[in-house]
């Protein structure tokens, strides 16, 4: 990890004491502009099917539903490649991976010297904050304060790296602690004469899914369905026969599914003993009262074939529901603190997560793919007082667009390289004739955890086209009106010649669009 040092900052009003005429009507015009509070809530691999203003099918989260009830829920929210690190590189620069340079979580280090909303929302006036998983390599810069979890972060009295790139320890659960010090510095180290903008970045709901010992319990009188294409036999799709995250085949006993005994053994057991392992004497007594009962009826049972896959099933589910209940809960104490300060009518709030997430789809957990599941992201909004939008929101969106978005609301210039679009338009109800009708994905890491093949593809609000490449070379076309589990590739088959030219051409328009270079050589994955 390397330390790179921010750039200079200045203020509106020591800038004005040394401007010209022409740049004190300039200071004038943003002074005019009101700039909003910004909230942005982000977390890892939560998936729209565990929110239940978006589904009900699992469990209900009051607190992230109270966003969507007072706000907008977007409904066709995705994002342009499904991986943690390339996400909020795309996220914080509003480019495409193609452009930001930050193209897996293997080989990239962010260029944390490049334009980024927060240097521009700081230069604009604003405090500028980050807290929680920053997993760009680099050190963040542009903000005034931060303070980030190393790599993926601990579940359990994690370590945070600070500004004055000392590591120190927490003691406690790491949701819990981010929200702490987002609140602690909401409340006690901003400047609160200026607007603010913080970045709350969650670790949660990463795997391996521990959850806060006060949850511990919960869930365990649900039985879940299983989808309806969990044992698909990805005919037609050998792109998706070749993945390494299956629930039945790939999910670790000990590591996923908690399953510890001293006689047993699995790939990544030392890597579970080590994250219990940071755990203080009273956390791992209710961790091991609480998973002793269940891992001696596993053993004895020896389940096999279908009742074990159910069963493992069965494990994920809880487990992924359990840490989202303590997300849920914190969300609750973000959204209270700003009511209670009066900031919640001048602050828009934005919840999201890295990218979507399989529970069981496929018989998959993890995301990656341009599948549905994994590219679509929840987004919703609670927007401030002076915007009447609420309900739903039905454009197709990318999470290059939260960029811009903060941006304009703040009232500062978009800058022309960025990629991706206001959505402040679609915040005030109004309905762009122009607005985009397919969307750009590029996946690059491979080989790598999971083994999902490199591919680009197109969306539009039909259609879906797909490309693997680089050490193979396999084509898919989905009817997503006909087809929404995407389980038949349709690319070849009579009757799609002309859908399949269409979607090509869009295609090339967008790689010519985002310069992206895999154009000139489908066989490469970078320049």
């Amino acid at each position: 990890m390397r330390n790179l040092q921010s750039g200079l900052l200045y203020s509106l009003t020591g800038a004005a004491a040394v401007a010209s005429l022409s740049s004190c009507s300039s200071q004038k015009k943003v002074e005019e502009q009101k700039q909003y509070n910004i909230v942005y809530i982000m977390t890892d691999d939560h998936t729209a099917q565990m929110m239940s203003c978006y589904d009900h099918r699992y469990m209900e989260t009051p607190n992230l539903d109270r966003i969507a009830a007072d706000g907008v829920r977007f409904t066709n929210s995705f994002v342009a490649n499904s991986l943690s690190g390339p996400s909020r590189a795309c996220m914080i620069t509003g480019k495409h991976s193609c452009a930001n340079k930050f193209y897996d979580n293997t080989t990239c280090v962010f260029d944390a010297s490049q334009q980024t909303f927060p240097k521009l929302l700081r230069q604009a006036g604003y405090e500028t904050a980050l807290i929680g998983k920053w997993h760009l390599e680099s050190l963040p810069t542009g903000f005034n304060y931060w303070e980030i979890v190393p790599g993926q972060g601990d579940y359990y009295n994690p370590d945070f790296i600070t500004q004055n790139n000392d590591t120190i320890q927490k003691h406690g659960y790491v949701t819990n602690l981010i929200t702490d010090d987002a609140i602690d510095w909401m409340e006690n180290q901003r400047d609160k004469d200026k607007p603010f903008c913080i970045l709350i970045h969650h670790k949660a709901i990463h795997r391996n899914w521990l959850a806060d010992t006060c949850n511990l319990a919960l869930y365990e009188d649900k039985t879940f369905p299983l989808p309806d294409n969990f044992f698909d036999d990805y005919e037609g799709r050998p792109a998706a026969a070749a993945q390494e995250m299956s629930i039945v085949k790939d999910m670790d006993m000990i590591y996923d599914l908690k399953m510890l005994r001293p006689d047993k053994q699995s790939r990544l057991k030392s890597l579970y003993e080590k994250y219990i392992g940071r755990m203080d004497e009273g956390q791992r007594a209710a961790w091991d009262k609480f998973y002793g009962p269940i891992i001696d009826d596993f053993y004895k049972k020896n389940l096999q074939g279908k009742e074990l896959a159910n069963w493992k099933f069965q494990r994920y589910i809880r487990d992924y529901m359990k840490t989202v209940k303590s997300l849920d809960d914190n969300v609750g104490r973000v959204l209270d603190y700003l009511k209670e300060k009066g900031l919640d009518d001048n602050t828009l709030v934005v919840y999201t997560s890295d990218q979507g997430f399989y529970m069981g789809e496929h018989g998959w957990f993890d995301k990656r793919f341009m599948y549905e599941e994994s590219m679509h992201t929840p987004l919703i909004m609670r927007l401030p007082k002076d915007f009447q939008r609420k309900g739903d929101i039905n454009e197709m969106v990318q999470n290059i667009d939260y960029a811009p978005t903060f941006l304009e609301l703040a009232g500062v210039k978009v800058p022309e390289d960025i990629q991706g679009v206001s959505l402040v338009p679609l915040l005030k109800g109004e309905k762009p004739l122009n607005w985009r009708k397919a969307l750009y994905y590029h996946f690059y890491e491979y080989p790598a955890e999971h083994m999902v093949k490199r591919h680009y593809g197109v969306r539009t609000d039909r259609y879906k086209l797909i490309h693997f490449y680089n050490d193979i070379d396999e084509w898919e076309l989905y009817d997503l009106q006909a087809d929404p589990t995407e389980m038949r590739n349709i690319y070849g088959q009579p009757g799609t010649e002309n859908i399949t030219k269409d979607l090509k051409a869009q295609l090339t328009g967008l790689q010519e669009q985002y310069n992206d270079p895999v154009r000139f050589s489908p066989e490469r994955d970078k320049e």
